[in-house]
Parts: structure tokens; sequence; C-alpha cells
């Protein structure tokens, strides 16, 4: 999406049973001067032999295929996944966070579901002030920022990325900063490179720039009287540096003032205005394919997100890391919109999509063989690359039949929408249900009903049941459609992590339409149709489909075992991390959600206490992910669950939404207690030299498989 924006076996046994009871009846480019990178003098200190580290996450680079003859777009970047394949492994069997955009990039790099980190909802969400009125917040914002409410007037001024340490603890009022990803490496002597990823960058120059530069500084004079100018000379680029490193000298204080462990003596570049300096004495930085990295304004700078293409980002990217930034974590924009021409989505095998796409894998054939160039190679760098979900393409059939998108045989399309869905006028219509609500528009939105009712309340149980009654003509498929798939309140928000460690922004509802429905507010009647299509936007996201939510992910590098493709090894986006971390021989500060991937690394690369005992890790971290997971069986079990009881019931009478809620409120605590455990098993073996313990881990896979079995059966 485009960013605009320790218990005994028997009592657990027990426990279940109990649970059970309850639910029985329920082109060319300029080429680079080889040579060494530069050296800022400081030590960047490092395991496995691994000098650098380079993350690159992509904005929507799907797996699966839009349309049945064309390709993917992954299938369509030869040089990328040739480089993942060949130097180490391109994994299939990958997930998303279910949220989307700001999310995802968020739970990748600091390893935390997002009722962590508060971050639950995309790239905007609503939030309730005491009286129980909604407002409207925005997630990205750099990392210190307060809530970033755009109306200037936050009825809540708790951190954006506010933390809870301990998941039984959510939601809480501590307000405390999350920590940020950039730590471990400065602390080990390295030079953390940001371009464009989300929230470690200045991502805006109304709250952004007093936080870091200052109120009444003069970076935020020029935001007043040039805010185009000031956007390319602060947004979008950082780095963040080693206490020791003279590259930052002349930047701003890191402030990190809620860090676990300190972090002092640090600094750090923001904008190009000072990261170009830095990196490119010479003049500007320029892209792969050797022009000058603009807004397209007249600017020299920061092009923008959505120009976030691969030769703008990686051109930054290689410059960075040719000049003494040892660590570069990359956002890449997506690749079906029309950067160009401006005329919104492309559909699958239309000329401009592909020649976009050879566009993007050609930038990465030019940033690879830049890299070696300057001895950078996956036999001293750690690569990661992946995205942050998939889509679904929403649209009529492709003309002609059988067109393919190769030269010669493009496809055109009559229409490219997303099914848009006004939820107000179709329940003022179909269900006489008038209930004030706010919503984060999505495929999976987010309802907050005003006042902020209890999820018991007469008004919200009536509008789940209304809202699970409705169907719409989808005028793509000519079918009738759900509109509910699937439906969560808080109850089985908190197991899809959902639930925001700042109270305030925990929708009433969430809601999973269908793969082309895109549900929205409007109008409280359908005067106007309810059911329509548009021009512009035709990639639905963020929702369970498995287009969706299956996604992909590839390493490479020291520790990576060269395997190709593996289809089976079940991965999300927390895992990222601590895999990386691990093969550098570094650790968090703070107990992270996701494992250390010890089916993709080499033996040797890890820590004793990490291969001992291999196959009990393997299994357990098996069972882990599928209990904990936002797209685990667990999670998939009783979101059915949920469902089923948001739909039952009536004004006089709800006993089967009573009693599933109880017995998914159970499910819960019992499955906290349990990952809790196992991954102090996880982490400890991967980061504090204590192997697993044999016997505690028998008894927890025990106990997973009960919860498992329980959550199962209370699907219905």
């Amino acid at each position: 999406m485009s960013r605009h924006w320790q218990r005994s076996t028997s009592l657990f046994a027990a426990a279940v049973t109990g649970i059970g009871l309850l639910t029985a009846s329920a082109g060319s480019a300029i080429a680079a001067p080889a040579g060494p990178a530069h050296n800022t003098g400081q030590q960047c200190r490092l395991a496995n032999g691994v000098k650098r580290v380079v993350e690159i996450q992509f904005d929507n680079l799907d797996r699966l295929r839009g349309t049945p003859n064309v390709a993917s777009d992954l299938q369509q970047m030869p040089h990328l996944t040739s480089f993942l394949r060949t130097n180490g492994v391109l994994l299939t069997n990958a997930h998303d966070v279910l949220s989307h955009t700001a999310t995802n990039f968020i739970a990748n790099q600091t390893g935390l579901y997002p009722d962590r980190n508060a971050v639950t909802q995309s790239n905007s969400f609503s939030y309730f002030d005491p009286s129980g009125a909604t407002h409207t917040g925005v997630s990205f914002a750099y990392w210190t920022d307060p809530l970033y409410d755009p109306s200037g007037a936050p009825a809540d001024t708790n951190y954006n990325l506010q933390y809870t340490a301990n998941r039984n603890n959510v939601p809480n009022t501590s307000n405390v900063n999350t920590p940020a990803p950039w730590v471990p490496y400065a602390r080990a002597g390295c030079d953390v490179g940001e371009v464009g990823m989300a929230n470690t960058v200045l991502e805006n120059i109304t709250t952004d720039i007093p936080n870091v530069f200052g109120p009444n500084s003069p970076q935020e004079a020029e935001a007043k009287a040039n805010p185009v100018k000031a956007n390319a000379d602060f947004v979008g680029f950082a780095v963040h540096c080693a206490a020791t490193s003279s590259l930052c000298a002349r930047g701003q204080t890191d402030s990190l003032p809620d860090e676990p462990g300190g972090y002092t003596g640090h600094r750090a570049l923001f904008g190009n205005t000072e990261v170009q300096p830095a990196i490119s004495p010479a003049g500007p930085v320029r892209a792969l394919n050797g022009s000058v990295i603009t807004d397209g304004k007249g600017n020299v700078g920061f092009p923008g997100f959505d120009s976030e293409t691969p030769t703008n980002s990686l051109g930054y990217a290689a410059q960075m890391l040719e000049h003494g930034v040892q660590v570069a974590n990359v956002y890449i924009s997506d690749a079906h919109t029309d950067h160009q021409g401006g005329t919104g989505d492309f559909g699958p095998g239309e000329r401009g999509y592909e020649r976009q796409l050879h566009a993007y894998d050609a930038s990465f054939g030019q940033f690879f063989r830049r890299l070696a160039r300057h001895g950078i190679t996956p036999a001293n760098t750690l690569f990661a690359v992946t995205t942050d979900e998939g889509d679904h393409f929403s649209g009529s059939a492709p003309t002609p039949a059988g067109c393919d998108g190769t030269p010669g045989n493009y496809c055109t399309y009559a229409t490219k929408s997303e099914v848009n869905v006004n939820l107000t006028g179709l329940l003022a219509s179909r269900a006489a249900n008038t209930t004030p609500f706010a919503i984060h528009s999505d495929p999976a939105p987010a309802i907050y009903l005003q006042g902020n009712p209890a999820r018991t309340a007469p008004s919200a149980r009536q509008f789940a049941r209304d809202m699970a009654g409705l169907t719409v003509a989808n005028p793509l498929t000519g079918k009738t459609d759900r509109l509910v798939y699937q439906l969560a309140d808080p109850v089985e928000e908190k197991i899809l992590h959902f639930v925001s460690s700042d109270p305030a922004r925990t929708p009433t509802l969430t809601a999973f339409s269908g793969e082309d429905e895109y549900v929205t507010g409007g109008a409280a009647d359908c005067s106007r149709p309810c059911v329509y299509t548009s021009a512009g936007y035709a990639f639905n996201h963020g929702g369970i489909w498995p287009d969706m939510q299956d996604i992909w992910a590839g390493y490479a590098g020291p520790g990576i075992r060269p395997r190709g493709t593996d289809h089976t090894t079940w991965t999300d986006q927390v895992d990222t991390r601590p895999t990386l971390l691990a093969l550098a021989g570094l650790h968090d500060d703070y107990p992270g959600d996701g494992r250390v991937l010890v089916e993709i690394t080499a033996p040797s690369a890890l820590p004793a206490s990490l291969r001992a005992h291999h196959e009990t890790v393997l299994r357990l971290g098996r069972v882990y992910k599928q209990l904990l997971a936002s797209d685990g069986q667990f999670a998939e079990d009783t979101l059915a669950a949920s469902t089923r009881a948001l739909r039952s019931g009536s004004a006089t009478g709800d006993r089967t939404y009573t009693r599933i809620e109880a017995a998914l409120t159970a499910l819960d605590t019992l499955r906290n207690l349990l990952t809790g455990g196992i991954s102090e098993q996880l982490l400890g073996a991967a980061f504090h030299g204590r192997p697993v313990d044999e016997r505690r881990a028998h008894a927890q896979l025990v106990e997973g498989y009960l919860l498992l079995a329980a959550a199962r059966a209370l699907r219905g």
C-alpha cells in the first residue's frame, strides 16, 4: 500500500479441558568508482565475518499472481531471486502480521507484534478521547514522536510507538517509547543508514522537525516558509551513528530517553541536507541510473515515499554503504503504481506494469554489481529482503483472453478498481442501524463506535450482528459476496495482536471482507450507489486472503546456508530481526516476539547454546509460531469462533456469544502464558547462552498441542 499516509502439564491440561467444557455445545547506469568502502574510523564489531547488513523491504511486491497467465511481481525479478537463491534462501511460506504497511514495517524492524508497539491499524487509525469521541491518528511519524494527530490538537499524548514489555500487560498507560531498532548495531560501533524506512527517518515536517531539531530551529523556519523544499531537505533519509563515529559529528543528538540500558553519546543525521555531505561530499547523491535524486519539483533530495523506486532507494543505499555506513535499511515503493504517468494502478500484464517491473529488476542487477565492485558481497554482508504484504488485484477480466504480459501480448482492463462499499449507507438502508462510528477504511476495516461502548453493550452487539448480515453485489464478478467473512471484537482482537498497548486505539470491531471489497464510510443512505467501482486503486491488501497475507522473504550472506527456494519453513515478519541479530552476534535489550530461523542458518554460525538440542529447538519454534502468530493456526481457529459468536444472539438473548467469548478469553490467557515460556527458552538459547531445557520443552510441546486442539474444537 502506498505510504501516503513454569506450570505442570497436568494443570495445563486441566485448564484446557475446562475450556473444552465451555465449548462442547458451541537502462544503463553511470558506474560508481570501484574500490573499498570508506571507513569512518570506528570499529563495527559483528560476528561470523559479517561486515555489513543490508535489509530491504518492498511495499507490495507480490509472490502470487494477480492474473493466472501473467507472471507475478517476484517471478519477474530474476536478478533479485537468483541472488537470493544462489547465495542463500528464498522463503515462500512467509506471512505478514495481518494489518498492513506501517504495521508490517515496524513489526519487521522491531521483532514485535503490533500490540506491543501500539501501531496496530495500518497507516492511519482512529482513537478515543475520554468522552468516547473519535479522532484521527497517523502511524507514520518519527520514532520518538507522540501520537501524530493531523488536526494539530491531539487528545492522546502517548508515544506514537508505545511499548509494552510483557504482553499480559496490554493495554496499559505506562507510555514508554518502543526500543529503537538501530540501537544494537550502533552500540556495536556500526553506523545505521535509513532510506525511507518507516519511522526511523523524519516522516513529516509538522511534528517530526520540532521533535528532532527543536522548536524555533532554522529547520522549523524552513518548514514553515518553504514546506516543499523542507520535505526534500529533511524527510526520508537518516543515519544513526555509533558513539565513536565521525560521520555524524555535525548531526543531531540521537535522543532515545526510554531505551533499555540507556543510550547516550550518539548522534544522527536527518534528511538529505545532513546526510549527503557526509556520504557524497563531491555533490548530490545519484540514482543507479545516473540521475540526481530530486523531488521532481526542482529540489535535490528526498524524492517522496511513492518515488522510492529501486533506482532511487538502492542508489542512495549504495552511496551510504560505500562511504562508511555499515548497516542500511531500505524502503522500496510498490511496483504496481504508475509512478511516472500518475494514472493510478496498473493491471497485471499491462505494458506500463511490465516495463516498470523490468526496470525494478534491472536496478537490482546494477545494485549487486556495484556493491561487488566495492567488495560488498554475500561473503561479508548479510542481506535480508522481503515485502510488507501481498495484494489482490481487483478488476475486470483481462483482454485479450490469454494475454500474458509479454511483448505483443500485453493485457488491458475495462475496469481496474476495488469494490468500494459505503458501510454507513448499507447499515442505514438495510438494517436501519444509524449508530455513529469512525472507520479505518480497508478490506479489513476497523470500526470505532462513538462513545466507546463496552463490547457487550447492546449497541455494539447489534452493530456486529447487522454488519455480519450484510451482502453486496460484486460488480466485477456478478456474484453476491458476504460483506463480512470474519469478525473480531476486543477479545479476539487481543489474540490477533490488534489490541494496542495504548488503550485509546483499540477498535470496537475489526471485520474481514471479501478480496475485492474496500469498506469505507459515507452518506447514511444509498441514494448514490453504496457499492461501486472507481479508477485509481485496484490492489487490495490487509485482509486474511492468501494473496494478501502470504508473502516471501529472502536471506543471503554469512551464516545463511545456500538452499535455493524453501517452501516449508513457516515464518512471519517478526522473525527477521532475531535471525539477523543472532548471525551478527548482537542482541536486543528487550524480549522480542520472533524466533531465530535455525532452519536456514549454518549451525557453525549459531551460538552453542542454540545448536544444542537442535530438534527440540525446531519443534518448539514451530509450535510457538502456530500459537502466537497473527496468521498462525491458533489465530485462524479462534477468529472463526469469534465470528460465530458475534453473528449469534439477539437483543433478548446472547448465550452463545457469552460462552464463546469466555472460552476465547481463557484460551488467550493460556496461550500468552505458554508462548511467554517458550519464547524465554528460545531467546535464552539464541542470545543468553542458556540451552533449552529438554524436560521443560517436552511439557511445553504437549501443552501447545493441547491448546491448538482446544482452539480447533472451539472453531466448530
